[in-house]
């Protein structure tokens, strides 16, 4: 049994277990004999790409959760390990603390924005949503054209397919975690 065959395997049996389905359901979901699926979750079968879209079809699940490598158990990342990306004269860092994953449809900042910063964005696609946890100061948003401050320790949410600004109009330097959701299509 190779690697690719045992990973397969492994991740078809995850899946189904997610969804607490029997390899009879999961034929019946995905037009692949239950001998077939047996053998492929043992690694005594390694499935065409033909037959593993038909599974990913009928399972729903992207065909990649049946090709990428575990991910690790825990991940720690410092906040400065990479260099930020600046806007606004550099009155704006955004590191990038976990970047866009496919499987997770998300990706997360850090930012800093210094007094008198002004970030202005244009609308993301359909369904993408942001999530804004500051962490120091305060900060101004607008979002629709409709002002929202808001103050160390708190949090918000807001649908991110319409313009939106960050400001930092006041005295004290703004940080704050961002997390950005993309539906997934």
């Amino acid at each position: 049994m190779n690697e690719t065959t045992s990973l397969i395997g492994e991740r078809l049996r995850e899946v189904r277990a997610g969804l607490d389905i029997s390899l009879d359901e999961a034929a019946r979901m995905t037009g692949v004999s239950k001998p077939m699926l047996g053998q492929i979750e043992r690694g005594q079968s390694i499935p065409t790409i033909t037959t593993l879209w038909k599974i990913a079809t009928g399972l729903k699940t992207p065909l990649s959760t049946f090709l990428q490598e575990r991910q690790p158990e825990y991940t720690t990342i410092g906040i400065y390990d990479d260099p930020p990306v600046t806007e606004d004269s550099g009155k704006m860092r955004a590191y990038s603390i976990f970047p866009f994953d496919p499987i997770r449809s998300m990706e997360m900042f850090y930012i800093e924005f210094d007094s008198g910063c002004h970030h202005a964005s244009e609308k993301h696609n359909d369904g993408v949503e942001e999530y804004i946890m500051v962490l120091s100061g305060k900060l101004q948003l607008l979002i629709n054209g409709n002002e929202v401050v808001v103050h160390k320790n708190e949090a918000i949410r807001f649908r991110a397919d319409v313009p939106h600004e960050y400001n930092n109009p006041f005295s004290e330097e703004s940080s704050a975690y961002n997390v950005i959701f993309y539906p997934n299509r």
